[in-house]
């Protein structure tokens, strides 16, 4: 899978990306990250990307131009058009769900928006969804680029050690995940549950799904 990333600060992302499974999905080829500096196309040798809102207020915005210019160049003469993410604290709220239909597609483009955000015709123009990590507001769209990178490319065929190592964890079947435990047997007169010593692959599994119920009823009752 393919990862285009359009941001102003590519040693952020390259950084974050070259570590534990992504760094791993990277190196055997599963995952491709591409970094576009979107000041590359500045519209000045000043490398100016943002300007002042039309119509007052605080902060500058990202100009189309430059933008537009680093989504083309992704772009050369690709048949196809992947989707564009932007992303943003007005998107959908990113969940397991978003994560699977982004990892169905084998090449994605992320806008990482800053200061007060990007023109609005740049959205009209070219992006196709918006995506947001939470309901609050970040200095930038790098982290949450970060995060959706991580979460999507766990679901990409070959990124995990094992084909289904994703599948029992929390929200991919709607619940939380049951507890884990490993050596030693016992830790400050704590015992890892006897169930899961008992060798009993169908009464493990049974006590993990009552596990992760109670969890789900506990902490998230939402998701019920």
């Amino acid at each position: 899978m393919i990862f285009n990333v359009l941001t102003l600060f590519p040693e952020m992302i390259n950084q974050a990306v070259s570590h534990s499974i992504l760094g791993r999905g990277i190196r055997s080829g599963h995952i491709t990250v591409n970094c576009v500096n979107i000041r590359d196309f500045a519209v000045n040798k000043h490398g100016q990307v943002d300007d002042a809102p039309y119509g007052g207020g605080a902060g500058m915005v990202m100009m189309a131009s430059p933008v537009f210019d680093a989504y083309v160049s992704v772009m050369g003469n690709k048949e196809t058009k992947p989707p564009v993410i932007y992303l943003s604290p007005q998107g959908r709220v990113l969940t397991q769900k978003i994560c699977e239909e982004i990892a169905a597609q084998p090449e994605v483009i992320l806008l990482c928006g800053h200061y007060e955000g990007v023109d609005e015709r740049i959205i009209e123009e070219i992006v196709t969804d918006e995506i947001s990590i939470g309901d609050y507001v970040l200095t930038g769209g790098e982290p949450a680029a970060i995060v959706l990178m991580d979460a999507v490319s766990r679901l990409v065929p070959g990124v995990l050690g094992k084909a289904d190592s994703h599948q029992d964890e929390s929200f991919s079947d709607g619940l939380l995940e049951y507890p884990h435990y490993t050596r030693p047997p016992e830790f400050r007169g704590r015992k890892v549950p006897e169930v899961l010593l008992s060798g009993h692959h169908g009464q493990i599994d049974a006590w993990r799904r009552e596990q992760a119920l109670d969890r789900t009823k506990a902490k998230r009752p939402d998701l019920l």
